[in-house]
């Protein structure tokens, strides 16, 4: 499954990304086409279809994610002006054809709520 998803081909650096994180779980990246001044794209090194794929045992991947997410809010200048993090789930909540677990960094500007 590594190597046909896009993901895990960038963790594995197969593809090429703009890395601004990594650690031993997870690794953060440029989103190459957003509309946020900052959008950085949070990935489990270990291949994870998506959030509904997530067990009991999984709760550490979600808590390395938010650390990570929190120390690159804090290096791109948007920790102090506020950031949000999403998850999404299946196409209607904008979750595109890649098949793994991503948590999204916005900001860099007042985001407004409700988001769509």
């Amino acid at each position: 499954m590594r190597t046909e998803c896009r993901f895990c081909r960038i963790a594995d650096r197969q593809d090429e990304a703009e890395v601004l994180y990594e650690d031993a779980d997870v690794l953060g990246f440029e989103d190459s086409d957003s509309g946020a001044p900052v959008h950085v794209v949070l990935i489990p090194k270990r291949h994870v279809e998506s959030a509904n794929a997530l067990r009991e045992g999984d709760a550490k991947e979600i808590a390395a994610l938010v650390l990570a997410a929190t120390k690159v809010a804090r290096d791109r200048d948007v920790a102090g002006s506020g950031y949000r993090l999403v998850l999404n789930m299946g196409q209607d909540a904008g979750e595109d054809a890649v098949p793994h677990l991503r948590l999204h960094l916005l900001g860099g500007r007042r985001l407004r709520w409700p988001p769509s």
